[in-house]
């Protein structure tokens, strides 16, 4: 499927209007070339367990992440650990612990929480 759009011209800069839809779509799919891949699996089919686990992991915070539309540097402050170290769960690189986990579950939790209506 071809993205409509209209290319234009403001102040000597071009800019392209696609629909909202074709921009959400082709959005989503940058996001997810931006995971870390899922391992394949060995010659008997098996998956390697901590390898898969760290990338399941790390898909899930970042998709969470930036469907509340947070930087790493934002949810890491929310959540009260470094950037680096967001960074390194993000990348598969890094098995957290449940205390960390539980931090960052809690600061996207708070992140994408509508406001309650007072009574």
């Amino acid at each position: 499927m071809t993205p409509q759009a209209t290319a234009v011209r403001l102040d000597g800069k071009e800019y392209v209007i696609v629909p909202r839809e074709d921009y959400e779509r082709m959005a989503k799919l940058a996001n997810e070339a931006e995971m870390p891949p899922l391992p394949s699996p060995d010659e008997s089919g098996n998956l390697p367990a901590m390898e898969y686990a760290r990338a399941s992991l790390a898909r899930k915070i970042i998709g969470d992440r930036l469907d509340a539309g947070l930087s790493q540097k934002e949810l890491a402050k929310r959540a009260g650990i470094s950037v680096e170290n967001l960074c390194r769960i993000e990348t598969g690189k890094h098995t957290p612990n449940v205390a960390t986990v539980t931090k960052i579950d809690r600061a996207l939790k708070q992140a994408t929480a509508r406001p309650r209506k007072k009574s």
